[in-house]
């Protein structure tokens, strides 16, 4: 893993880059294009960074999940970043446009954990862990110019997080089959994504157990009261000022949001 400077410079870089609200150079060319190690490193860092600043963590995302999306991206693996109480927005609302930098949106199934998740390999205390799913959009963003991203961009940019919008309405899993979710997504009454449960990973369920898997190693299991956004049912699509998305996730229901027509308001 790099050493403690080069962490820092890292940090610091997409720090900054979120603070002005300008784009700053990948950080792989500090940590290097594979060490997920050390990027993880500085996602954690910047972590702390937020909740010194007064943020509170409310779950988890899960990125890179749909093959669309690694197709996209230019990566074959899952990551994951922390969701942060600032960051979720209600269905419906209008997102103003300057909060972001490079704004993409893609629809995906949400879970609220009623449970923790303490064994990642029993699948049967995954799904049980799972309180209800909801319909959820997020809305990725990059803080590296022009998404000129690898794994350890992303990774250590907090899995490219942004903010994200949640159903008003969750379903109980004895009424919802994760993996026979149908979705589609339009863009200003356009058609522009579609995909299906099975597209995330095989099913939002193994991308939580992934998930889950990957907390316990990291030290920080899944808690109950934990979001968990599952991952892409389908391509991410970039987002200007003025646009209104709308997905349905069927059954899970339909969810909008839409973003302030002036880039500086």
């Amino acid at each position: 893993m790099g050493d403690h400077t080069q962490l820092v410079a890292a940090a610091d870089r997409l720090e900054q880059a979120s603070v002005t609200r300008t784009p700053c150079a990948p950080v792989a060319d500090i940590l290097g294009p594979t060490d997920i190690a050390a990027a993880y490193a500085v996602q954690q860092m910047l972590t702390q960074r937020r909740l010194a600043g007064g943020a509170r963590l409310i779950g988890r995302k899960i990125g890179l999940t749909s093959a669309a999306v690694q197709a996209q991206i230019g990566v074959d693996r899952p990551d994951f970043g922390v969701l942060f109480d600032d960051m979720l927005y209600d269905d419906g609302t209008e997102i103003p446009f300057a909060r972001l930098l490079q704004p993409k949106v893609e629809a995906e199934v949400a879970f609220l954990l009623g449970s923790d998740i303490l064994n990642a390999d029993d699948t049967g205390a995954v799904r049980a862990a799972v309180e209800l799913a909801y319909p959820a959009l997020e809305i990725v963003d990059s803080r590296i110019a022009d998404w000129r991203i690898g794994i350890t961009d992303t990774v250590a940019d907090n899995a490219s997080s942004g903010v994200f919008v949640i159903g008003r309405h969750g379903v109980s899993l004895d009424e919802v089959e994760p993996l026979d979710v149908e979705m589609s997504m339009t863009r200003r009454d356009a058609l522009v994504s579609s995909g299906a449960g099975r597209d995330c990973l095989g099913d939002p369920l193994n991308a939580l157990a992934w998930l889950a898997g990957t907390a316990i190693e990291f030290g920080e299991p899944l808690r109950a009261g934990d979001l968990v956004l599952s991952g892409a049912l389908g391509p991410v699509v970039a987002a200007d000022p003025g646009d209104r998305f709308v997905a349905h996730i069927e059954p899970l229901g339909t969810i909008s949001v839409s973003f302030s027509g002036k880039v500086n308001q």
